[in-house]
């Protein structure tokens, strides 16, 4: 006798939704420990690692760590001492931001084949709008293709959350961790996130928790019950945002990389601490011959400028200004740099890690240059000799052209023989990938 199969006909159609998204999040996990493992694992896998600013130093910050050294209790943001207090055997690695890059574009290669619609938020993690994506399957098929190729094609672990909106999409991935998939829903929401408190709702630090507690708000269902006109009394308009993520509505569109473009920085941090202002300005300039850099290469022009400063404890400030002009050279953005350092720091306080960002991105074609009245006749002049040197270094390398400036006994200011952390550099081949298309 034949027994017939009985096959149950999906229609993918059905798994997505008539009106409204479905967003993913793609989050990797532990990446540059777990890229280290992938890259070298015999050495690496499976034991207690950690990828530390200054490796040397044991007063260095541990960056991020393993699981196997999370299980230990070894966290980020701990001193070297100390991890190494709880674990004397723990592997110190020196950050290797070149190899994290090469991973991430690899990654979010695997990510933008299921969407165009890609936005990554730092280099280890992206949105994905994948409600145009039903050729591929439901979307728990596509999460699990992605996370299964990420595992098969580069050996890393990553978490997903699926979800109608990126701030669920957000949340759901922290849920399990590492290789897990989560599925949040809007009506899921009151079981599984009104419990638990405040600071766990993405996009509420723990100070907006502290003065939350204070309002006699401790859980996020309290938020949610909580009056929005006393809420906007006291956070203003992100009250609002505030009661509305305590529901799981948020209504951010996923920003594709062609039409992102918002910021491009630099952040070093420091191989020692550093305190005068000279130390500091020959790191801004290093840093804003970088940034300035990348922005021509994209062909933009920047209208505001941001600083980052962070202390040895870890505190990090930011300072910002509007430019008087539309620029992309670099002796305007390191001018404006050192106005805002000069105006918000003394030199006698320590830093550790230093940063440049550039905000208000346009076209160069676009971009209205006014140029100075009594600058204009070496304008062609200078931009033909920043040409110059772009080609010099695009051929020879970021070494073959130095200013004197960037020259000095300190070795924190040769920022180039360090690595930096570029805020948008991981979605540079993003870029290349869909001009090369266009």
């Amino acid at each position: 006798m034949n027994k017939k199969k009985v096959c149950m006909v999906v229609n993918v159609a059905d798994y997505y939704p008539v009106s409204g998204r479905v967003i993913l999040h793609v989050d990797m996990n532990a990446f540059y420990c777990s890229v280290h493992e992938a890259e070298e694992p015999g050495i690496y896998k499976g034991k207690p690692t950690a990828v530390a600013g200054s490796v040397e130093l044991r007063k260095g910050i541990i960056v991020t760590c393993s699981y196997a050294s999370r299980a230990q209790g070894i966290r980020t943001g701990m001193t070297v001492r100390q991890a190494l207090r709880i674990n004397p055997d723990l592997i110190l690695i020196k950050p290797d931001f070149d190899l994290y890059r090469k991973y991430s574009s690899a990654f979010m290669n695997i990510a933008y084949a299921y969407t165009p619609l890609l936005e990554a938020t730092s280099i280890d993690e992206c949105y994905l709008d994948i409600t145009g994506s039903k050729q591929f399957g439901t979307p728990l098929e596509i999460a699990q293709e992605i996370q299964s190729r990420i595992r098969e094609e580069l050996s890393l672990p990553c978490s997903i959350g699926v979800a109608p909106n990126k701030l669920l999409a957000k949340m759901g991935s922290d849920f399990k961790k590492p290789n897990g998939i989560s599925v949040l829903r809007i009506r899921d929401v009151p079981t599984i996130l009104w419990g638990k408190p405040c600071s766990e709702l993405f996009g509420i630090g723990e100070k907006t928790a502290e003065k939350l507690r204070k309002l006699n708000i401790h859980t996020i269902g309290e938020l949610a019950a909580a009056d929005e006109g006393m809420l906007t009394g006291v956070f203003g308009i992100n009250g609002r945002w505030m009661k509305q993520a305590a529901h799981g509505i948020d209504h951010s569109p996923v920003n594709a990389e062609r039409d992102q473009s918002k910021s491009i920085g630099h952040t070093t941090t420091l191989p020692s601490d550093i305190q005068s202002g000279e130390e500091a300005r020959r790191v801004l300039l290093n840093l804003a011959d970088q940034v300035a850099r990348r922005l021509r290469r994209q062909g933009l022009m920047a209208s505001g400028i941001q600083i980052t400063l962070r202390t040895p404890d870890m505190k990090t400030v930011t300072r910002s200004k509007q430019l008087p002009v539309p620029t992309e050279n670099t002796e305007d953005i390191y001018r404006e740099a050192c106005i805002l350092y000069d105006r918000h720091w003394s030199d006698h306080k320590p830093l550790r890690l230093l940063g440049i960002t550039l905000q208000q991105l346009e076209s160069r074609d676009a971009s209205a240059v006014q140029l100075d009245l009594f600058d204009y006749e070496k304008q062609p002049k200078k931009q033909s000799l920043t040409r110059v040197m772009d080609e010099l270094r695009n051929k020879f390398g970021e070494s073959a052209v130095l200013t004197a400036g960037m020259l000095g006994d300190d070795p924190s200011a040769r920022i180039r023989n360090h690595k930096t952390r570029g805020t948008s550099l991981q979605m540079d081949f993003v870029r290349k990938k869909k001009n090369d298309e266009e």
